[in-house]
């Protein structure tokens, strides 16, 4: 990106939470962004962040599972932003019950909006972005993509159909050896505002599992993935010990989760009988970035840092390996002059 040239972004649920984030994360870098969610008091207060930071902003209300809707939304943003250089697949939606008492609408409408969501952004920024031979794709993704759990049965099952979507569409890109690629960000518990107003058929409020994360953190790690070529990149311990645990003992997350992921995954307050949710309408409002769980969520994430410092510590192993190196051919060859001397005396 240059100054006259910015990127222009489109970030899918992008009001709130994770997205609300990102888009103040490219805002920051001087970015055009183009927003798409539903609710019309988020969309407001999304805009003026970015334009307060700098960006130029285009929020347009949109349902993602509707793909018409997305291609009308995809087509708005080039005619007032400019080609698309970066699309940001983030918008999702989820229920905290049983499976078996998620009604079947309740499923279909999480599956439309978590994982056809994607596809339906990953086919409308590839249909603009394959004829210029440029762009990138970011899929937000999780940690549960790797590692289902209880109580969350319809997000889980997107999240691991979006792992599948990835595989398959990223071979054919590189069949094609264009320059547009695609990446997955796996995502740890954040601390996000969908814990208060996602749909929950629990005693207890929901909360997300294990260690949580600043949204901010998520933000930097998606702005990272959309400036690199990699196909995946793991945010926090937390998903990293669920993807490399999930792969070596299976059987005995099932049984473990089965013992405290219920109790885990929800807060001693009880869910209030007129709780609303924003599973198939907007909740009304400014929600922000932001959840309930600022006093436990960190600011950092070691396994980004490594990310954003990579080529730093490259060149800092390099340097390690040519004084190792260099510390080995000294020690060699001060010792080849002793086994030379020590020959001659032995044939005198």
């Amino acid at each position: 990106m240059s100054e006259s040239h910015p990127e222009t972004v489109v970030i899918t649920g992008g009001t709130a939470g994770i997205g609300r984030a990102t888009a103040r994360e490219f805002a920051r870098h001087g970015c055009n962004v183009a927003v798409l969610a539903r609710g019309k008091d988020g969309l407001d207060a999304t805009r003026r962040d970015i334009e307060e930071l700098g960006g130029r902003a285009v929020t347009i209300p949109t349902d993602v599972a509707d793909w018409r809707a997305v291609e009308a939304a995809a087509d708005r943003t080039e005619q007032e932003l400019g080609p698309i250089d970066i699309w940001v697949n983030n918008a999702f939606a989820g229920i905290f019950s049983r499976f078996m008492d998620v009604t079947p609408d309740e499923y279909e409408r999480v599956t439309q909006v978590t994982y056809l969501g994607q596809v339906n952004g990953t086919r409308a920024a590839l249909k603009r972005m394959l004829p210029r031979g440029r762009g990138k794709i970011v899929l937000v993704g999780s940690a549960l993509a790797y590692r289902g759990i209880p109580l969350q049965s319809a997000y889980c099952g997107a999240k691991h159909a979006i792992q599948g979507f990835i595989d398959s569409v990223r071979c054919e890109l590189l069949h094609e050896k264009t320059n547009v690629t695609i990446t997955m960000v796996q995502m740890p518990g954040v601390n996000t505002p969908q814990f208060d107003w996602i749909r929950a058929k629990l005693p207890g409020q929901p909360r997300p599992v294990g260690k949580v994360y600043q949204p901010e953190v998520a933000a930097r790690a998606i702005y990272a993935a959309a400036h690199d070529t990699r196909k995946e990149m793991l945010v926090g311990l937390p998903t990293v010990e669920a993807v490399w645990g999930n792969k070596v003992a299976s059987s005995m997350l099932d049984e473990y989760l089965a013992a405290t992921g219920f109790k885990s995954q929800q807060r001693p307050e009880r869910v209030s009988p007129d709780r609303k949710d924003n599973l198939f309408e907007p909740v009304a409002g400014d929600h922000g970035a932001h959840g309930s769980f600022d006093d436990e969520a960190v600011d950092s994430s070691t396994e980004l840092w490594m990310t954003e410092h990579k080529k730093q510590l490259g060149l800092a192993a390099l340097g390690a390996a040519a004084i190792a190196g260099a510390g080995f051919m000294l020690r060699s060859s001060s010792r080849q002059p002793q086994r030379g001397r020590s020959k001659a005396k032995g044939r005198s």
